[in-house]
């Protein structure tokens, strides 16, 4: 709603790089389409992330009205220091496992999230960027991707990924089927007993593009299974993943009066 015309603007920069092929970034990485549109990783870490977003895609070309337009060197520059995983590969090589939950439960991993893509694309969809890209239509944008790892991107879309060493090695990691269990549910229900002096209070954001909401209730939800039953519970959509960071102290006081009954939430 604030900036309405980056709708078209994004789907000229994809379109761009799906009809004349990749860039090369400084760096020595590929700007693809599909990297560019991981730029949507970002959205969650803060509010400022959107105002962040508009200006970089409106300084994509030299003239967006060019017949065939040129991406500008502080667009490449931007794009290549705008994602983590060069700086940190293990990101891309482990962010998967972290849905592993023992031998039964996504194990193996076996790229989750590119499996989803390609099912949800197999027939016309609002999830296939080469399609929407090419839509007249304000209805129908071309959607970026979240928090999410593919294993194309060990094909040269990141160059510090990329390479026999480490395709080999993220692929190996996508085939481990002995994840162990991610958590010991009786132990937690254990430790905040009744009979426990422990006490917890947690904040779940409503609107968290990276902790599913649905999975964070399940944990707190399930009589005499959930793990953190005891747990009280905060529901708020006035925050983000960023809240720690934007307004830690309100939020601790507040978790800690929930904690120690000063404040009465759950009512």
């Amino acid at each position: 709603d604030i900036f309405p015309g980056d709708i078209g603007m994004t789907k000229k920069i994809v379109q761009t790089l799906v009809e004349n092929g990749p860039v090369k970034l400084p760096s020595g990485s590929n700007l693809t389409a599909r990297r560019f549109l991981q730029t949507g990783l970002a959205l969650g870490g803060s509010p400022a992330t959107f105002t962040r977003l508009h200006y970089l895609i409106n300084s994509a070309f030299l003239d967006e009205n060019d017949a065939s337009p040129v991406f500008t060197r502080s667009f490449l520059k931007a794009m290549d220091s705008e994602h983590p995983f060069d700086d940190a590969p293990i990101y891309f090589l482990l962010h998967e496992s972290i849905y592993a939950d023992g031998p039964t439960n996504n194990c193996p991993t076996n790229w989750m999230a590119h499996r989803a893509y390609e099912s949800l694309t197999q027939t016309p969809s609002e999830f296939d960027y080469k399609l929407t890209c090419t839509l007249n239509s304000d209805q129908r944008p071309t959607l970026f991707s979240g928090e999410m790892v593919f294993p194309w991107m060990a094909d040269g879309d990141f160059a510090e990924c990329s390479g026999i060493g480490m395709q080999s090695l993220a692929n190996a990691l996508a085939k481990k089927d002995d994840w162990g269990h991610l958590y010991d549910a009786p132990r937690m229900r254990a430790a905040l007993d009744d009979s426990s002096k422990c006490r917890a209070a947690a904040a779940v954001y409503y609107d968290d593009l990276y902790v599913d909401f649905d999975a964070s209730m399940k944990v707190t939800k399930g009589r005499g299974v959930a793990p953190l039953e005891k747990c009280k519970v905060w529901v708020t959509n006035e925050y983000q993943h960023s809240a720690l960071r934007d307004d830690g102290a309100k939020i601790f006081a507040k978790l800690h009066g929930m904690a120690t009954g000063k404040v009465r939430i759950p009512s």
